[in-house]
């Protein structure tokens, strides 16, 4: 196969990067002992390990700080794939650079939560300091999207060549600069040693955690209790009994269990557990596959984030009850790039597991095998999209699919995949706790059992909550603290969600309730603005991020988006095109245009928020705001 190379040629680290990573990634039971001397591999054989695209990629821009043209050529002769294509994937990521860049790299957060919080003041600071975002020869900084610490904001993230990425939230301008120009930024340890009191970020969780209710805590009941990085403390407070009780009942009657809990999907669509994997167990093409979307990238969402970090074997169970119910002997883990300490944390619980037997050929010796492959996103809001996900974990761009075929028919690799989400899988363990009828009672409806919320902004305690469906959002910012300041309004669901004001309060927390005043639970999105709020700011932000976000396959997206946010944009100038009016009708028509028309959800729903404060009159007007961009009293 001619692959058209260049004459560029990698550097000794970039080489050893590629070879070491596709080694072990070929054969992950492999050690650097026993790691046989690499060979050139090439024809089918070769393109068949394609999915070692993205990892293999993060190897040689984790070691050098960006993807040189010589890099892509040995990673195209490793995989006999062309390096046109390569690129195409390389630059399809926000966390990877082809061009020349600073060993360190500062990313910070300047989405909906973070930006006005103390972001803005960051990146000014940086900006004095470093330069114009993207420029310095030994550190620079760019702006990124949301990093999910949104409880902690203002948040940023440190990417160094050759060490681990570190998250530092809260931030300040001080914090941030000394850490960007220090040689020794310390250890990944020391710097996780920050989040370790998981606590402060689930404000219920910890010993004697309860529920508004008075019951104890279900999905976070073991965050900030037990040690993340012990097995042995995890089994002590519970872990494994429900696999136990998996292989006890037989995958048929877990499913029937699942079935009786009415359990849904917790990442936005809500689409019955128990049908799915009925689905992926009884379809007769072989072999069948398990992936945990942990792509948790909707601005305002930290809920998984909590979840992995204080309880990463959590995880790891749940999937292997997945796996042994729907047939499955490999999951992919797919989690997001901007998560470094559940990463860490996750792939010591997987390698853990497998020392332990709990993973591998013969799962606790129950004579069914199950392992788990950790695949790191690159920053791509997209790959949060089920079919985007399994492109990108295929070594393809994150382009959506058309659907059907359904996952669970042709998905990985095209054969049946059950997909769920984060949260989903921890509620996986809760009903075989308790039983599928029991799960059942808490709430009603298609909204059984307990739901987190992510309460962020202007509330007294921001973090992860966890209540029964059926609470009112008014009970659930009690329970967070109250409103700080005079409230405005809250955005619900996230950026793909929308606004509601004080007289929905009473609204109960479930997918018929929010239904019912044109909103979404969503992916859990509780996000409260104050008077001081800029709303215009915030919904241009929210446009430019699904501009940004957009992977460009369809044209209502891809051009939506972009008219959108320029629209907003004149808008929040007062430079409008024929007058105010004319342009809300354009976004009116954007919006209807991207909903009718666009291949996949974010398309669909990247006018939702926009078009929910339009409706309520929030879009701000230029001489109603101060000259500091603020909304006066």
């Amino acid at each position: 196969m001619d692959l058209h190379l260049s004459t560029a040629e990698p550097t000794d680290v970039e080489r050893e990067a590629i070879d070491v990573a596709f080694d072990v990634l070929a054969d992950p039971a492999s050690t650097a002992e026993d790691r046989p001397t690499r060979t050139h591999h090439a024809g089918h054989d070769a393109r068949a390990q394609r999915h070692l695209l993205l990892p293999v990629l993060h190897a040689v821009h984790d070691a050098v700080g960006w993807i040189s043209e010589g890099a892509l050529n040995h990673v195209a002769r490793t995989l006999s794939v062309p390096p046109a294509e390569i690129y195409g994937v390389a630059t399809f990521y926000a966390m990877f650079a082809v061009e020349p860049r600073a060993p360190r790299v500062v990313h910070v957060c300047d989405d909906v939560a973070c930006g006005p919080h103390g972001g803005e003041e960051i990146a000014t600071a940086l900006t004095d300091a470093l330069g114009p975002e993207g420029q310095g020869e030994q550190a620079c900084w760019v702006r990124s999207p949301c990093l999910g610490l949104c409880e902690r904001a203002p948040a940023v993230m440190h990417q160094r060549a050759g060490e681990p990425d570190l998250s530092q939230a809260p931030a300040s301008p001080d914090t941030v600069l000394a850490a960007a120009r220090t040689d020794d930024p310390g250890t990944a340890d020391e710097a996780d040693a920050v989040f370790d009191d998981t606590r402060v970020s689930a404000p219920q969780a910890g010993p004697g955690g309860t529920l508004p209710e008075g019951g104890p805590l279900r999905l976070l009941r073991r965050v900030g209790v037990v040690d993340p990085t012990s097995l042995d403390d995890y089994r002590a407070h519970g872990g494994y009994a429900a696999l136990r009780r998996a292989v006890d009942l037989g995958p048929t009657r877990v499913i029937t269990e699942l079935e009786d809990s009415s359990l849904t999907g917790r990442g936005g669509a809500a689409f019955p557990t128990g049908v799915k994997w009925k689905g992926v167990a009884g379809a007769p093409e072989r072999p069948h596959y398990l992936v945990c979307n942990a792509d948790e990238s909707e601005p305002g969402t930290f809920k998984d984030r909590v979840l992995m970090e204080g309880d990463p074997f959590g995880l790891v169970e749940a999937m292997t009850i997945a796996g042994y119910v729907t047939g499955a002997r490999t999951g992919y883990l797919y989690i997001r790039g901007e998560y470094p300490l559940a990463t860490r944390r996750l792939l010591g619980a997987i390698e853990a597991a497998r020392a332990r037997g709990f993973l591998g050929e013969d799962v606790m010796g129950e004579g069914f095998a199950f392992d788990i492959e950790l695949r790191r996103g690159a920053g791509a809001y997209i790959c949060g999209e089920e079919t985007a996900l399994l492109e990108s974990i295929e070594g393809f761009r994150g382009e959506p699919r058309n659907k059907p075929p359904f996952p669970s028919v042709s998905g990985l690799f095209g054969k049946p995949t059950a997909i769920n989400n984060v949260e989903t899988l921890y509620n996986v363990l809760g009903i075989l706790d308790i039983g599928g009828q029991a799960f059942a009672e808490i709430g009603g409806g298609r909204s059984t059992g307990t739901k987190l919320f992510c309460v962020s902004g202007a509330v007294g305690t921001p973090g992860v909550y966890e209540v029964d469906f059926g609470t009112t959002l008014g009970g659930l910012l009690e329970l967070a603290g109250g409103v700080r300041g005079e409230l405005r309004t809250v955005l619900l669901g996230g950026a793909a969600g929308g606004f509601v004001m004080e007289e929905n309060f009473d609204v109960a927390l479930t997918l018929e309730g929010t239904r019912d005043i044109g909103a979404t639970v969503g992916s859990g999105v509780v996000l409260v603005f104050d008077q001081q709020a800029d709303l215009t700011g915030t919904l241009r932000r929210i446009a430019a991020f699904f501009r940004d976000e957009s992977c460009g396959q369809c044209v209502p997206c891809r051009v939506g988006t972009v008219r959108q946010e320029e629209a907003l944009a004149r808008l929040e100038r007062d430079t409008p095109i024929g007058s105010r009016e004319t342009e809300i009708a354009l976004l009116d028509d954007l919006a209807r245009v991207m909903r009718d028309a666009s291949i996949c959800g974010l398309g669909q729903t990247a006018p939702a928020a926009i078009t929910s404060a339009l409706q309520l009159g929030l879009l701000d007007r230029p001489d109603a705001r101060s000259p500091n961009g603020k909304v006066p009293h």
